[in-house]
């Protein structure tokens, strides 16, 4: 038998480190005992740890708990919010939104506005007007169109106004961050993952409907981009001699009768549901999260007639705007995978 490797003492203390700081992020400050109950690590390892963390200016003493007893055991330890700041960035038709967040997730700023002129110049105003003096640690852009996986520019252009190839390559040259792009759907579906109706859900679709069309594709807990990063594209599927992005627009919707406008959603879900059994199919966008579960009640009965697996459909939870939540999301993981140090 080959002889198993153990993980060195360095990698120990990386994985037990991004273990604590996971912890704190999930639970708020934490205090030493309650570290060592929640991670099983021993007082030692755990008083070493909590050393190292402030050390490299990750956490600090937040408090002492409410106890009598003065001492180690009596503070409270939590992350340092301002270590790092990250940005989404939702650049869609007429405007960009933009949201700064902390290392915690708490937003720290937002501003919007019309979009015209340079797409650099632009970006990059709104970024400065948000963060105000905090520098930024990663930006995420949610945009649509087919984002190609491994260069992050998009295969072929958007109807963004002004937009144009190399632009990712121009924000990181002028923001000197790392900027990243990802199609808005996508970055939707990720805040429906963390906080919306798809949370215990490893396997859904969402749809998005509304001025645009779109799905993004969920699997085994993780995002599918497919190898051009098309996966999703619904919108040029054709269902009954027209292409599905002009059946079930906002324009659309609002001349439709319901019972209507829900079978024309089944018969697009169904070629989900047919090909992958995704077992959720979610209703995001302005039509899907505005017709609520009346609607979305509607088209799993048609679905039932289309597609033999049992799906559920339910409508979007997520308040306020899914792209900009989905792109702060994913700022932070990038962010904290680097200045944590160990990937979770």
């Amino acid at each position: 038998m080959g002889s198993m490797k153990t993980a060195t003492p360095s990698t120990a203390r990386a994985i037990n480190d991004r273990l604590a700081l996971d912890l704190l992020l999930e639970r708020g400050p934490l205090s030493a005992p309650q570290l060592r109950s929640l991670t099983g690590l021993s007082r030692p390892t755990v008083s070493d740890l909590i050393e190292r963390l402030i050390d490299s200016g990750l956490v600090e003493v937040a408090g002492e708990s409410g106890e009598d007893r003065r001492g180690p055991n009596a503070r409270i330890y939590g992350l340092v919010a301002g270590r790092a700041h990250v940005a989404g960035v939702d650049l869609r038709r007429d405007t960009v939104h933009v949201t700064v967040a902390d290392l915690t997730g708490r937003t720290v700023g937002s501003a919007g506005r019309p979009i015209g002129g340079d797409l650099v110049d632009l970006v990059e105003g709104v970024l400065g007007e948000a963060a105000g003096r905090r520098s930024l640690d990663t930006v995420v852009v949610g945009a649509p169109g087919l984002v190609a996986p491994r260069e992050g520019e998009l295969v072929s252009s958007n109807d963004v106004p002004g937009w144009r190839s190399g632009l990712v390559a121009s924000w990181r040259e002028r923001l000197g961050v790392p900027v990243v792009l990802e199609n808005e759907v996508n970055l939707a579906a990720v805040a429906e993952a963390r906080g919306g109706v798809a949370q215990n859900a490893e396997d859904f679709v969402l749809l998005w409907l509304g001025d645009g069309v779109g799905a993004a594709v969920v699997l085994g807990g993780r995002l599918r981009r497919g190898a051009s990063g098309g996966a999703g594209e619904i919108g040029y599927l054709e269902v009954d001699g027209t292409a599905f992005c002009n059946l079930v627009t906002s324009a659309v919707a609002r001349g439709l009768a319901r019972t209507e406008f829900a079978a024309r959603i089944a018969k697009g879900a169904a070629a989900f549901v047919s090909l992958l059994d995704p077992g959720l199919v979610v209703l995001g966008g302005e039509c899907g999260r505005d017709g609520g579960e009346e609607l979305a009640e509607e088209v799993a009965a048609r679905l039932r007639d289309l597609a033999p697996a049992p799906t559920e459909v339910r409508a979007s939870t997520v308040a306020g705007d899914p792209v900009l939540q989905g792109a702060v999301l994913t700022a932070l993981d990038l962010t904290r995978d680097r200045v944590f140090g160990v990937s979770a």
